[in-house]
């Protein structure tokens, strides 16, 4: 299928206007669109994430020097597993869901129905482009919606490759693409759509949510913060080093649930630091050269991003942080290495920031509590992990911590399960996505209750006194 290009560099606030006016009507025709005419439409976008496997791997390495197995595993596999779980269950997402009656609405028959919320709008960030893009996208076409994309200006190949592929797809009053810089997405958050679905920073999710308000619209927040890692005594060393080694280093470090920074006990801290560091080496080279070219490390996405990460960097040392592991970094090519940083004080600004790099703080401790009390102390992060084989210590992190996901002894493995839902609570988002709990992001469910015959009849018909009304509740009260 083929339709017009769908999508205008800096697209002015008129042509945003008239698509939106296209896919309002579309929005009414696709609430009663069928399971099967939304199956086929996740089936084509399946079918082209795979066709365009090449195109995105050069796009990847174009934007930051993204390893093409990233790419893969991350944006390709990540969307076409949304769209298989989609098309496996979307039948039964869209049946009618009976709910039982409560003792004082026997002789009622009730349900819910997940209905098309209609149009909405899909803010992507840089880190994962077409994953938090494309997989949000296959969430609103299975709830039967229509869907603006706007994906962020910071990775223009990945962007150039959505377009071309949202365009090719889909008529634009259907799904639409708008590239642009910030001031695009301010342009569409002016319009009322029904729902907005957003992933970056919870400082421009305030935002977001700020220019919701203003017509009541809905919104999915995913957003971030400073993911902590506990390592306690008990655990097994080479699989908490493997497991943080890889969910900090992915895609450079660039991960809204990768560790932010790892509380490891005292007596185990050595160990595991000289653990990381082989790993490193093995993974990316054992010099500074040989990791700066290292095909499989991701570069940081731009000159900005890389003065931040310079500036936390030398903030850190310039406090008395000391480099366990890592450390060189080069302005020229955007590269920071693999760096684990020790000795923090609480007052380095890379203990007050979310990093969104490969610089991973190390912090010893002796006592799980002043963990557990340090991690209350800051906003709630979007993901916890905690590696032990002592169940008491596991269970005292889960019950006395708030986080948006958690895994035990393994990390960001919680975002690729498609029956957990995925998302944040409070400063790290509101709402889920993924599987069943995306189609309900997406979705209005709506109570219907059906009567066979009528309570208010029964409790206030013609002729009934007030006293006798009186009776009656008092009597149901008992009962109930």
């Amino acid at each position: 299928m083929t339709a017009a290009v769908s999508v205008l560099h800096q697209a002015p606030v008129a042509r945003m206007r008239e698509v939106f006016e296209k896919q309002r009507h579309t929005a009414l025709r696709l609430r009663t669109s069928t399971a099967a005419q939304r199956k086929e439409k996740i089936r084509r976008l399946r079918d082209a994430m795979i066709k365009n496997m090449d195109a995105l791997r050069e796009a990847g390495w174009q934007d930051f020097r993204r390893p093409p197995a990233e790419v893969d595993l991350e944006e390709v596999l990540a969307v076409t597993l949304e769209a298989n779980d989609a098309l496996r269950n979307l039948k039964g997402w869209m049946k009618p869901q009976r709910v039982f009656p409560t003792p004082l609405l026997l002789g009622t028959r009730s349900y819910t129905r997940c209905e098309p919320r209609g149009t909405c709008l899909i803010i992507s960030p840089w880190n994962y482009p077409v994953n938090l893009t494309f997989g949000p996208l296959v969430s609103a076409l299975a709830a039967g919606n229509t869907a603006v994309l706007k994906p962020s200006e910071m990775t223009p190949h990945f962007s150039a490759v959505m377009v071309r592929m949202v365009a090719e797809l889909f008529p634009e009053d259907e799904v639409a693409i708008f590239e642009g810089e910030a001031n695009v997405s301010q342009a569409l958050l002016e319009l009322p759509f029904d729902h907005i679905f957003f992933t970056g920073s919870p400082a421009v999710g305030k935002m977001v949510m700020a220019a919701a308000a203003k017509h009541l619209t809905s919104v999915t927040l995913e957003l971030g913060g400073k993911s902590p890692t506990i390592v306690d005594e008990t655990a097994d060393l080479a699989l908490a080093a493997h497991n943080v080694m890889f969910g900090k280093f992915t895609n450079g470090g660039q991960t809204c649930i990768a560790p932010d920074h790892v509380y490891v006990h005292a007596s185990v801290k050595d160990d595991f630091v000289a653990r990381c560091k082989a790993i490193v080496e093995k993974a990316f080279g054992n010099t500074p050269d040989a990791q700066a070219q290292s095909p499989y490390m991701a570069h940081v996405v731009n000159a900005r991003h890389h003065a931040r990460l310079m500036g936390l960097l030398e903030d850190a040392r310039a406090q008395g942080a000391k480099v366990l592991v890592g450390g060189t970094v080069d302005a020229s090519t955007n590269f920071v290495a693999p760096t684990l940083l020790g000795d923090l004080p609480p007052a380095a600004r890379i203990m007050q920031e979310e990093v969104f790099g490969p610089i991973l703080p190390v912090l010893s401790y002796t006592s799980l509590e002043d963990v557990i009390g340090r991690i209350n102390a800051d906003p709630k992060p979007l993901a916890l992990y905690v590696f032990s084989r002592n169940e008491a210590n596991i269970q005292k992190v889960l019950t006395q911590t708030s986080s948006g996901g958690a895994c035990v002894n393994h990390s960001l493995m919680q975002f690729l399960h498609g029956n957990l839902p995925f998302g944040g609570v409070n400063n790290s988002g509101i709402g889920n996505s993924h599987g069943h709990a995306g189609f309900k992001a997406f979705s209005h469910e709506r109570s219907v209750l059906r009567t066979q015959f009528s309570m208010a009849a029964t409790l206030f018909g013609a002729g009934k006194a007030p006293p006798s009304i009186h009776k009656l509740i008092t009597s149901l009260l008992k009962w109930l």
